[in-house]
């Protein structure tokens, strides 16, 4: 089982801190007593520069950063060529430093689950704020990924996941996480 120093696995919400791993960009501040994901999102893929890339991979191995991500693949926006290199770039960097990926699909998850099986990862992969049906997400659980539900998720799939697979994110929603926690606990009751 995956354990994280906060419930909230991925916020874009500072002011979320005591609860929240905070999503930051590359070249952001680290605040002491906080924990961070940090990557180039896959909108950026295609204007990251080798000076951006040297600012992920410096600021990942400060030890605040608990997750490499958000990064991933997302056939709706940008250049899927970049964004793939980039992705792979932070495969290897969630790989060499012990840290979970976590990440952004959209419209690619069979991409995503052919990645996994080549590069044969010993860190956890995250899929975050899944809305999927639950045949994709029995689909990613048999693959050995774990799933991240916020404030919009499939009530069906939230029913199916394994316990010990579900995480949970406040992403970018108004809603507190244990809001979110108890809305997901009370459709998988039901």
């Amino acid at each position: 089982m995956l354990t994280l120093p906060r419930p909230d696995i991925h916020s874009h919400d500072h002011a979320r801190h005591a609860s929240a791993i905070i999503n930051i960009s590359p070249g952001e501040q680290i605040v002491p007593d906080r924990f961070y994901s940090v990557a180039i999102h896959p909108w950026d893929a295609h204007s990251a520069t080798t000076a951006d890339i040297d600012a992920l991979d410096s600021i990942a191995r400060h030890p605040q950063v608990v997750i490499i991500g958000e990064t991933g693949l997302d056939a709706l926006r940008g250049d899927i060529d970049a964004q793939m290199r980039l992705l792979k770039h932070h495969i290897a960097l969630s790989e060499s430093l012990h840290k979970p990926l976590l990440l952004h699909v959209v419209k690619q998850f069979q991409e995503i689950i052919a990645l996994r099986k080549l590069t044969k990862p010993s860190q956890p992969w995250i899929i975050h704020g899944f809305r999927g049906k639950p045949q994709l997400a029995n689909e990613l659980i048999a693959h050995g990924f774990y799933i991240s539900l916020g404030e919009k998720f499939n009530q069906e799939s939230a029913a199916i996941i394994p316990s010990d697979r579900l995480l949970f994110e406040s992403d970018t929603s108004p809603l507190s996480i244990n809001e979110i926690i108890a809305r997901i606990n009370n459709s998988r009751l039901q």
